[in-house]
């Protein structure tokens, strides 16, 4: 297998768990970064389900994230890693999306979106119901506020402005008293 690109809009971005050669501002088209994944492994239970980001399909909607470039020689123990990480419900679908780069190049990345005629697909959640979820959840990889705020930090210290993100950060902190 030839090297791979690998989208990310989420946790990749704070904790891509993947060797790779280049990391680069990246822009995909036609995708937004949403709260509409219901996770019930990572930040949540079946009982208790927490909230994740997904792509959401959306026209005219641009996702402003990173893109990492894997080396040939990584490039099948990457997938392995990343099928096992973000397929562990079949929540996400694994595409080959076009992204692109901060210096005007293109690539072809791997990009997990959500399917949204999967049962833990729930967009259109007001911003409230979705602070009071983040603020309550936790699963098997922790509390599902500290990966909201892990996100919004590491987009803000990118440079990326995501104002639904610091809303629901900033919410959350109120529900669980951790202040402003």
């Amino acid at each position: 297998m030839n090297g791979l690109w690998v989208f990310g809009y989420g946790s990749l971005l704070w904790e891509p768990g993947f060797e790779f050669e280049e990391r680069a501002m990246a822009r995909l088209d036609g995708w937004h970064r949403s709260f509409c994944m219901r996770s019930i492994h990572h930040r949540g239970t079946t009982e208790r389900p927490g909230l994740v980001l997904a792509l959401d399909a959306m026209e005219a909607a641009t996702c402003q994230g990173v893109a990492f470039r894997v080396s040939a020689a990584n490039a099948d123990k990457t997938l392995s890693y990343l099928r096992a990480r973000e397929l562990v419900s079949s929540a996400y679908l694994e595409k080959k999306l076009v992204v692109e780069l901060g210096d005007g190049r293109r690539a072809t990345a791997v990009t997990y979106v959500i399917d949204p005629d999967h049962v833990q697909y729930c967009g259109g959640l007001g911003a409230e119901e979705q602070a009071r979820i983040i603020a309550t959840a936790s699963g098997g990889r922790g509390a599902n506020s500290e990966y909201l705020w892990n996100t919004a930090s590491h987009l803000r210290e990118l440079g990326i402005a995501d104002p639904d993100l610091d809303w629901l950060s900033d919410r959350v902190r109120q529900l669980t008293n951790q202040g402003l």
